[in-house]
Formats: C-alpha cells, structure tokens, sequence
C-alpha cells in the first residue's frame, strides 16, 4: 500500500477490490458489508469516511465504541439538522453539500467482549461479532430483557485452531448456535472467524473455508428462522480470500485507515 495515499484514495482501492473478489466469486459487491476498523483511526478520518457514505464501523473496545459512538452520533445528528436547513432554504427537499443524512452510522463489536461490559455495549452496538460462550449470550439476554429490545450477534468460532485465539471450537458452534436460538431477545444471526497471521493471503484460506462449511451446515438446519445469513471473515490482509470463500461481512482497518493506524485485529480485552 502507498504511504501517501489519502483516505478516499485508499476506501476507493478497497471497494474495488471487494468488487473484484466478487467478481472472481460470482457475487454482486453489495452482498458484502466492509466494517470499517477504526481502533487507531483519528475522529476526522471517521468523520470523513462517513461523509464519504460509509456507514459501517467497527471497534475493539467497549470503551472506545462507547466515545466514539457518542461522538460521531452527536456530529452525524448535527450535519442532519445543517442539511435539513439548507434544502429548505433552497426549497430542494433534499440533501445538498454532499452529505447524505439518510442511515444512520451502524457500530459492530468486533474484540473481546466480557460479560460484564455487555451492559454498556448494547446501546451503541448494531451487531456483536464476538459472542463465543453461552454465558455471554445468557448475560447479553438479561441486558435485552432489561431493554426490552433484540440484540443481533454472530458467534465467534475458532477456525484457525490457535489457542491464542478467541472463539468456541468448530465442534461447539452448531450447539451454541441453537442454545441462543432459544432465547427470546438475542437473536444469532451467523458466525464469525479469524484465520491465523500470515504474510500469505492463500494461507488463510483453509481458515476460511471450514468456517464457511460450518456456516452453511447451520443455516440449512432452519436456525434463526431465515435470519442466519450473515459470515464476518477477513481483515485487511485477507478479505479477498475470505469473500472468495463465502464472507459477506468483512472487517478492515489498515487498508482503509492506512498502516500503523487502523489495526484490524480483533483480539484485544474489551
């Protein structure tokens, strides 16, 4: 990646090349949602990715989405005001200025996330990616009962077969899957994986593939009522790979936000 490109530049190049592994995987480029990392972005590059019409962000830590969701929700809702004014003063009925005050930002947990931080995350939070035990789904129930909402969540499963990293075993994840498809407001939406740190691309794909079996060994079994349809594989490095095998969901922060500042990986506490 070129260290003097700019952001547009660079969110330019990643939708082209999720156009591509769409192409190579006769896939249309809007069956995949790209989430946006923004664990080392600064709030200007946030601000100017959603000016951009991006609306799809992702953090590592309860506390950061917590901040950042507050802020951006603050400026977005600010922009949508200024917005609304000028058309009516042109009499346009619609936005002008370039900014679309159409939907809203949409925040995805995407790190660890412990029981007792899953309080703050649910008002912030469109989809948690990294559900990996029934206990934290059982407490995430508590919260949505308490909200009176539904909460979306992917189970997190340990493809690559790395102790290091978080997510139920491939043998757990059907089990878990139909654990929580019992529960009333936590509704399991599809999985998520991460594949083991490589400079090869190709070496993530084995990672990838099994995740996508699993994923389609539960789907077909009626879980989530139709609503299991969503598979979040792929970071900066590897997307392509993962579209290729089946993502629709795919979470990058570096070839967006520029190496050293939009760390992709989602393995931090949170």
């Amino acid at each position: 990646m070129n260290a003097t490109m700019t952001l547009q530049e660079r969110y330019n190049e990643v939708k082209s090349r999720v156009g591509g592994a769409c192409s190579r995987a006769g896939r249309s480029p809007e069956s995949v949602i790209v989430v946006a990392v923004t664990k080392h972005a600064g709030i200007d590059d946030i601000r100017s990715l959603v000016e951009m019409g991006h609306r799809d962000l992702g953090e590592n830590r309860v506390q950061q989405l917590v901040q950042r969701a507050s802020v951006v929700r603050e400026w977005f809702d600010r922009m949508r005001v200024i917005e609304r004014t000028r058309a009516e003063r042109e009499d346009a009925g619609a936005a002008v200025g370039g900014f679309d005050p159409g939907a809203p930002v949409r925040w995805h947990m995407i790190g660890r996330l412990q029981r007792n931080k899953a309080r703050k995350i649910v008002e912030f939070c469109r989809l948690i990616h990294v559900v990996d035990s029934l206990r934290l789904a059982e407490e995430l129930q508590l919260v949505a009962n308490k909200r009176d909402e539904v909460i979306d969540v992917l189970v997190q499963v340990n493809c690559s077969g790395e102790s290091q990293k978080g997510g139920a075993p491939a043998p757990a994840a059907a089990p878990l899957c139909e654990q929580i498809d019992t529960m009333i407001n936590v509704r399991v939406r599809g999985l998520m994986t991460m594949a083991a740190r490589s400079d090869n691309p190709e070496d993530a794909r084995p990672a990838f593939a099994r995740c996508f079996e699993l994923y389609e060994e539960i789907r077909t079994q009626g879980i989530g009522e139709g609503r299991f349809d969503l598979l979040s594989m792929g970071m900066s490095g590897d997307f392509e790979v993962a579209i290729e095998e089946g993502a629709n969901i795919v979470r990058v922060g570096s070839a967006i936000f520029g190496e050293g500042e939009g760390s992709d990986e989602a393995t931090a506490d949170a």
